[in-house]
């Protein structure tokens, strides 16, 4: 039996709490400062081009420096950089709710983003750590997949009661309470493994690259939603972004302590996941995005009420994390829950393609986004947990911060990829239909609707992908059995026997 069986720490559930309270509060910032944006905007009178810096601001920032977050919460320790994220996030967001200016507004969201990236690999590496017995993992996950995978829906139900009955600001403030507790419970409970850091020296040239590399690759699929695909700035930018990455794949198989090391991506299964989720989650984005329109410009609901249409998919979610994917997780290998679950999504998905001007909630939007939430629950659970599953305790870190940039990358790309289609449709249909509309007002709303419905049918595609990239590339055998070494084929194999990567202990043998 390992060692790590043998010394289970017992305030391990109290731990989860905290860290899943700190996700939580990461995961609901994403969407919750969507609702307000109109009311801050007015407020702080914001132009319309610059509004989208709002979210840009923190995307830049958050998926930039993640991986450099990971890696700082390995040399640091995970509770310190976590306790540190947690602090910062709350101080940027008292910042924003303060807001007097544009300029303020921004450099919170900027801040925000900065803590953000420190705080969310810090927060799944320690449950990576935490928790090291099959089946407890698989609930430990279980729950953090169910937030990580409602939260964002969360955030609209949030944001749109604090705007509607209180103030735009508080979408800002009410992190802070989050903050605090989180904290205080991290000081009290949460005890890291003191053999987990990695104590190498940081690679800066890794850091300034990845983090040049990423902002660009954000940046360029911001720029394309907004002056197109083939402009030059875009292009310029996509490109820039290639070389930047290329040359840091190229320095991190050259330096002794890479920020990441390639092992940790070259794992056929942690490859899986990384690109698996990216595209789940370019898909999921995008019809946030949609349906909030959906909801509140053709159907007419408030920002409440657009909120609470979200509560089956979270309902859902939580389901098919908890009592789906965490419950066959040690009897089922990876593969056979996120491919099904990806698939189950894209059904849901798929009836969303049929929205018209009155569609009934009931009979087409409740069941599809129950689909959706079962689906990609089952699909993440399983996922979050690989994602770091059988990595040296010293690369969690950075594993996690994988995680999220996957999740991150795919967000800012769902978002301009889909509403550039999105917006061509809508155009298209306007300009072919003109000449018999009945009405102006009329034409708009059908463009609209055909505009998302044709975005949608695209995100049903990708999330086929995601099912076939996860059924091919994860081929591990179940966490209830086996090492991963010896379950999850020649690559864990081979690393294992090249002395590259060591296995977590993740059950009593």
């Amino acid at each position: 039996m390992p060692e790590t069986a043998t010394h289970v720490d017992p305030r391990r559930w109290k731990a989860l709490i905290f860290i899943a309270l700190a996700q939580l509060m990461v995961v609901l910032d994403a969407t919750i400062v969507n609702i307000a944006l109109p009311s801050a905007q007015a407020d702080l009178g914001i132009s319309d081009a610059n509004r989208q810096w709002v979210i840009t601001a923190y995307a830049l920032a958050f998926g930039g420096l993640l991986l450099f977050g990971g890696r700082v919460a390995d040399l640091w320790g995970r509770k310190r950089t976590f306790i540190i994220g947690l602090v910062g996030f709350a101080a940027a967001s008292a910042l924003g709710g303060a807001a007097v200016n544009e300029g303020m507004l921004l450099g919170a969201r900027a801040l925000q983003g900065l803590f953000g990236a420190l705080l969310a690999p810090a927060a799944l590496s320690l449950l990576a750590v935490t928790f090291t017995e099959a089946r407890e993992r698989a609930k430990a996950f279980g729950i953090f997949g169910a937030i990580a995978g409602g939260g964002g829906a969360v955030g609209l139900i949030l944001g749109g009661v604090l705007t509607e009955y209180m103030d735009w600001r508080w979408t800002f403030f009410v992190n802070i309470p989050f903050a605090v507790v989180a904290a205080t419970g991290a000081v009290l409970v949460i005890r890291e493994p003191s053999e987990s850091r990695n104590p190498s020296r940081l690679d800066v040239p890794g850091v300034i690259l990845a983090t040049l590399g990423l902002v660009s690759l954000v940046y360029g699929f911001t720029r394309a939603e907004s002056d197109g695909w083939l402009a030059g700035p875009t292009v310029a930018l996509f490109v820039a972004s290639a070389v930047l990455l290329l040359a840091f794949v190229v320095v991190e198989s050259k330096v002794k302590a890479p920020l990441l090391p390639l092992r940790v991506v070259s794992e056929r299964n942690r490859a899986g996941v990384y690109a698996s989720l990216g595209l789940a989650i370019i898909g999921m984005f995008g019809l946030f995005l949609f349906l909030t329109y959906y909801l509140q410009v053709v159907k007419g609901y408030t920002p409440v009420v657009t909120g609470l249409a979200f509560l089956p998919m979270i309902v859902g979610m939580i389901t098919g994390s908890t009592q789906i994917g965490a419950r066959l997780m040690t009897r089922v290998r990876p593969r056979l829950l996120m491919a099904p679950g990806f698939v189950v999504a894209a059904l849901g998905m798929l009836a969303l393609t049929q929205i018209d001007l009155d569609t009934s909630y009931p009979a087409l939007i409740l069941p599809a986004f129950l689909l959706l939430g079962l689906g990609m629950g089952t699909a993440f659970m399983p996922a979050m947990s690989l994602a770091t599953h059988g990595v040296q305790p010293r690369d969690a870190g950075v594993a996690s911060a994988m995680v999220n940039t996957s999740q991150q990358v795919g967000g800012a790309i769902g978002t301009a990829l889909l509403n550039t289609i999105a917006a061509s449709a809508t155009s298209a249909y306007a300009a072919s239909h003109a000449a018999g509309a009945p009405s102006r007002d009329l034409l708009k709303l059908q463009s609209m609707v055909h505009g998302y419905s044709t975005a949608i049918w695209w995100a049903v595609g990708i999330l086929v992908l995601a099912a076939a990239i996860a059924f091919v590339l994860v081929n591990t055998g179940h966490e209830g059995g086996g090492s991963p070494a010896a379950s999850s084929g020649d690559g864990d194999a081979k690393d294992a026997a090249a002395g590259d990567e060591v296995p977590v202990p993740v059950m009593a043998h």
